[in-house]
């Protein structure tokens, strides 16, 4: 028989024991669980690539210029008499600008007409002679000679009368030519001369110059090698080209503000500026309140074109390599985050159009990209982009 003493200094061992092995147990659960979690890896914001179709545009450069333009000089010399318009007003075309004094040139219409109305006084009674010499010929009562001298009086006279209209016709055209009127619709700027002043037929200064605001042109530089690009991607059909005259564009001002009213795209330029290598596109804008003048810097935003089952992944998960390379990671099917190299020529809006290294369903890394490492596993979760 044991002795109750020994028996419970046993059982007090295996307890003591056991209780060992679930501490054991326990801390070993404990210092697996760290580990654990680490294989998972850091947790990265995706977003899943989808080819859709987007509008390229581009920012450039241009200046305003008028629709049309026109100097007013005067076709007749003499001196101005008065100026009939206000400066800085919009004239309608015919409208009378100047008034050069007509008195020369009425008398000189005057005398004009004085000698139409003589050459056809002349030519009838020619007419009347050559009819009665051909009536006496044939009776044999003159001689030959004497009715083809009266035939060529009457054709001289005939011819006569024809340039004395002329010139009566131009003499009525110099004197309309003393009121100078607008050539065309516009606005009117300061006048460069003044009531008394002498003006010349032919003179290099204008008396004034009228402009075309509404509406206006905007001329737009692009390179040459983007619109080379682009026109190698319409031909391939990645992008297709807006009609003529149907091509959207915006403006921004010199101040920052957006021009209210739209534009189209009316033509470019089929040849290349030899000292910029840029070739000029012309834009037309509305411009009833004439807020736009000629001469003024623009910042054009055209719509180029559109891209069709574009790529495009956000600016926050593409970033640069040492070589300058556009680079983003992805998380492919196992969890693993994979670099790849892109070709991105452009951006679209907040995204950059993405033509090589990515592919539609990919997993794009946008959110916690400072704790991926290349070939590492992560834990993708869905991106939480603001504005999204």
């Amino acid at each position: 028989m044991r002795h109750p003493t020994l028996l419970q200094g046993a059982r007090g061992a295996r307890f003591c024991a056991l209780g060992i092995m679930v501490v054991a147990l326990a801390g070993c659960g404990r210092g697996k669980a760290p580990g654990a979690a680490s294989n998972r890896g850091p947790e990265v914001g995706v977003v899943v690539m989808q080819t859709r179709d987007a509008l390229l545009t581009t920012e450039l450069p241009g200046r305003t210029s008028a629709h049309a333009t026109a100097d007013v000089r005067p076709q007749v010399s003499g001196i101005l008499q008065k100026r009939l318009f206000e400066e800085g007003s919009t004239v309608k075309a015919g409208q009378v600008l100047y008034q050069i004094d007509p008195a020369p040139y009425q008398a000189a219409y005057d005398t004009a007409k004085a000698a139409l109305a003589n050459a056809q006084a002349n030519l009838a009674t020619m007419h009347a002679k050559a009819e009665r010499y051909a009536s006496l010929l044939k009776q044999s009562a003159i001689a030959p000679q004497d009715y083809d001298d009266a035939e060529a009086a009457w054709k001289q006279a005939v011819a006569n009368v024809a340039q004395q209209a002329a010139t009566a016709e131009s003499a009525r055209i110099n004197l309309a030519y003393t009121r100078i009127t607008a050539p065309i619709t516009g606005h009117i700027g300061r006048s460069l001369v003044t009531q008394g002043a002498l003006v010349t037929a032919g003179q290099t200064t204008a008396l004034a110059t009228i402009d075309t605001l509404d509406p206006i042109y905007v001329d737009i530089n692009q390179s040459s090698a983007e619109l080379l690009a682009l026109k190698r991607a319409m031909a391939a059909g990645r992008v297709t080209d807006p009609a003529a005259g149907t091509a959207r564009v915006t403006l921004a001002l010199d101040d920052g503000s957006t021009y209210p009213l739209d534009g189209t795209l009316k033509f470019s330029e089929v040849t290349v500026d030899p000292t910029t290598g840029a070739v000029v596109l012309r834009a037309e804008f509305p411009n009833p309140e004439g807020l736009l003048l000629p001469g003024m810097y623009v910042r054009a935003t055209i719509a180029e074109g559109i891209a069709h089952n574009a790529i495009l992944a956000p600016q926050q998960g593409v970033s640069r390599d040492d070589k300058g390379e556009p680079t983003a990671f992805i998380v492919d099917k196992s969890g693993i985050a994979r670099s790849r190299v892109l070709t991105a020529p452009r951006t679209v809006g907040n995204s950059w159009l993405v033509t090589q290294g990515l592919a539609q369903g990919d997993r794009l890394i946008v959110q916690g990209l400072q704790n991926v490492r290349p070939d590492q596993p992560v834990q993708a979760v869905p991106a939480k982009i603001p504005g999204s």
